[in-house]
């Protein structure tokens, strides 16, 4: 019987579906270009064989393309029915992931995990920043990333793909040292991974190491295409990196060129996130004429996200709504997070609602509003999901608010522990400035 790259069974009596699949297989786990191409190489050469279908799903899921993928899961379905116990639940997984059914997904895969942990494609739709636990509105969800990786580790041993998620989870969890020492691994292993290369920004990132993060990335980002999943966050990464340096022209300079919507390969959601909080965070650091650029990306989620229901895209809609003064929108889209709150669909709960009132009264100029909204919300802004580096967008804007607003103890408390925690230019900058408020 052909197998997958962990000697999984596949239900192909084809070897070139297989190897396609394969190929598929490593560059979806990598990030890397040419999984779309290899899948269809697979279905054409073997149209019965579930798991490319289902797979080409997950892909257009990811880049919001929601009808080919529920047909293409609805395919996987039909097929699976006469595969292995394994691809079958493979393909339900995915399949409740693709369908919107998140609980589902998330309660299948840790169960299919148990009986067959090396099966990666489903054990890795529970991870990563996107992943299953991200979303789920758990505040335990980075915890509970590192509790599953380290209980199957014995199944991977020194695998790249393992390495790089298990790295990853360590970084988010707060184990930064031991974090970055095992995506180092990984990326070791296989230097074509975009995952183990975002890892290890993350982990560069989170240690105050600004130098490291930028020299890696400029030797390892330009043998990246373009065109794949991660080039533009990545890139966005680099932003980061230069408005930690004190460059916020550069930052820009790199959302002009590789983050904006008509320069990005990205999907939707990760274009829409990174380009909205790379702009909020410009206008918190630096006085640059980024009008233009908010219309944009307010035009762009308007026509890709018109309503709530991507709770991760939400978040960022509220700094869009605010820096663009879209009062109706932004009260729109809170009736619509209420009603989903209400029916028990919004996993962050009732602090994603408080939240954009926050983000209003900051754009607003009521600054100690800003700061009676957002200082008891904080504790709970894990649930949102996504990164450490891109919830940390949410205390910057208290931290400014605070120094704004004429309350620099708050501000020295939060740039205090930031600064206990990791070296950082952009908090030092911050912290002077609490010394020269009066409070």
């Amino acid at each position: 019987m052909r197998r997958d790259r962990y000697d999984l069974p596949l239900t192909t009596s084809s070897d070139a579906a297989a190897a396609a699949y394969r190929e598929a297989h490593d560059a979806m786990l990598s990030a890397w270009p040419g999984a779309v191409e290899a899948l269809d190489r697979a279905i054409a050469a073997d149209p019965d064989f579930a798991l490319p279908h289902i797979a080409r799903a997950r892909i257009h899921q990811t880049y919001g393309e929601g009808a080919q993928a529920r047909a293409k899961a609805a395919r996987a379905r039909e097929l699976a029915a006469h595969a292995t116990k394994r691809e079958r639940q493979h393909v339900d997984v995915l399949a409740a992931a693709v369908e919107g059914r998140s609980k589902d997904a998330l309660t299948g895969a840790e169960q299919h995990a148990e009986e067959f942990p090396r099966d990666a494609l489903v054990f890795g739709a529970l991870l990563g920043a996107y992943g299953l636990y991200a979303f789920s509105g758990r505040p335990d969800h980075d915890a509970a990333r590192v509790a599953i990786c380290e209980r199957h580790a014995a199944h991977y041993g020194e695998d790249w793909w393992f390495l790089t998620y298990l790295g990853w989870s360590h970084t988010e969890a707060g184990n930064l040292p031991h974090g970055r020492a095992v995506t180092e691994r990984a990326f070791g292993l296989r230097r074509e991974n975009a995952h183990a290369a975002h890892a290890l920004a993350h982990a560069m990132f989170e240690q105050g190491d600004a130098a490291s993060a930028e020299a890696f990335l400029g030797d390892w980002l330009p043998g990246y295409d373009r065109r794949a999943l991660l080039n533009g966050h990545i890139c966005w990464h680099g932003a980061l990196l230069a408005l930690e340096n004190g460059d916020p022209d550069r930052a820009l300079s790199l959302y002009n060129e590789r983050i904006r919507p008509a320069a990005s390969h990205a999907a939707p959601s990760h274009l829409f996130a990174d380009a909205a909080s790379l702009l909020w965070r410009l206008g918190l650091h630096a006085e640059l004429d980024l009008a233009p650029h908010w219309r944009d990306i307010a035009e762009f989620c308007g026509r890709t996200y018109p309503h709530a229901g991507v709770h991760f895209v939400d978040y960022h809609y509220a700094l869009v709504a605010a820096a663009t003064r879209d009062g109706t929108g932004h009260e729109r889209r809170i009736g619509e997070l209420g009603a989903l709150d209400a029916a028990g669909k919004l996993p962050p709960g009732p602090s994603l609602i408080a939240l954009y009132r926050g983000i209003r009264s900051f754009a607003d100029g009521d600054y100690q509003e800003a700061v009676r909204v957002l200082e008891p919300i904080m504790p709970d802004i894990v649930r949102l999901g996504g990164s450490h580096a891109q919830r940390e967008l949410c205390e910057d804007t208290l931290i400014v608010a605070c120094l704004r607003g004429g309350k620099p103890e708050k501000a020295r408390a939060l740039i205090d522990n930031r600064l206990h925690r990791r070296p950082s230019r952009r908090d030092e900058a911050w912290r002077r400035q609490t010394d020269g408020i009066a409070a």
